[in-house]
């Protein structure tokens, strides 16, 4: 399961320290999905009745906002300093049903790892941003964090600041030996893209024609802020450009040579290929992730100082 560092200008725990959630994040999983899957076995797996909101959270009660307040009313700017957040607390899993077959578990399993990335994407143990719930139901973002292995990270659509300017760019998912920019053209299915140099490309589906915007501008310059941040910070790492189109045709006859083009001709063998690399986390992919996170926007407020400012209203 790929993971998510960074999501849109959201913060991310990640941001505070790149070299411990990822090798935290897989201890974790390992560690929850076998306690799931005896509890299962054992005729263990009690339902319980969940709020409306309470995916969001992945919690019981006491509810890990509740714990959250209590841990900073005590003791909030030595836990800044000296500690780690309850990480194992994220990890409490509720269902409304309990699962028939070994297959049913584990989607269920991935859907709630679903559902706590984006908690760790867009939190710390003092911050929050407010997520927009398309997020939720973003078949890309699903599809990034749920088909790839632990060890590729991902920066999906970040925002970053360039010359105090915020600009989003495509999503980058950094694996143990590549940067891969990563753009789709996947409007319809069984369509033909025709690309050019021109600023609109031509899309075709059953005989009909229309122009849509030429996704090598945003990924290009994608590819290039990646670029100059690696040459910045000195990171050593091969960034490739990618144009995905699985259930369609591209057609770009005067591709620059350093993009690499997948249809769906291509888009098995080049998929499979990422799957199947089975090296464990990079040091020079921990500094390569530190160093994009450090140029990202965040926006985020303190629930504390919020907490405490309606308090004084009341």
């Amino acid at each position: 399961m790929g993971q998510l560092i960074k999501l849109q200008d959201y913060i991310s725990r990640y941001e505070l320290d790149i070299y411990h959630y990822p090798s935290e994040f897989i201890r974790l999983k390992k560690k929850q999905w076998e306690r799931m899957k005896q509890a299962w076995g054992a005729g263990q797996f009690a339902p319980k009745v969940q709020s409306s909101e309470s995916w969001k959270w992945l919690e019981e009660e006491p509810s890990l906002f509740d714990k959250m307040k209590q841990i900073w009313r005590r003791k909030k700017i030595e836990e800044e300093e000296n500690d780690q957040p309850k990480e194992e607390d994220d990890f409490a899993f509720s269902v409304t049903s309990e699962p028939r077959t070994i297959e049913e578990l584990k989607i269920l399993f991935l859907e709630k790892l679903f559902q706590l990335q984006i908690r760790w994407a867009s939190s710390t143990l003092t911050e929050e941003s407010i997520i927009h719930p398309k997020y939720y139901h973003d078949v890309y973002l699903k599809y990034f964090l749920q088909r790839f292995p632990d060890t590729y990270l991902c920066m999906y659509k970040p925002v970053f600041l360039l010359k105090k300017a915020p600009v989003e760019l495509n999503t980058i998912l950094i694996s143990p030996t590549t940067t891969w920019c990563i753009a789709f053209t996947e409007e319809q299915s069984n369509n033909i893209i025709v690309g050019s140099a021109d600023r609109f490309w031509t899309e075709m589906v059953g005989g009909i024609e229309r122009k849509i915007v030429n996704p090598m501008t945003s990924l290009d310059r994608t590819e290039k802020v990646v670029q100059t941040i690696y040459k910045r910070c000195s990171v050593d790492m091969p960034i490739k450009k990618v144009l995905i189109n699985r259930e369609g045709y591209i057609d770009y006859r005067y591709a620059p040579n350093d993009l690499e083009i997948i249809d769906r001709r291509h888009y098995d063998a080049w998929f499979m290929s990422l799957r199947q690399l089975t090296m464990p986390l990079k040091h020079v992919q921990l500094k390569a992730a530190q160093s994009l996170l450090t140029y990202c926007d965040a926006r985020y407020y303190d629930p504390l100082i919020v907490e405490e400012m309606e308090e004084a209203d009341e």
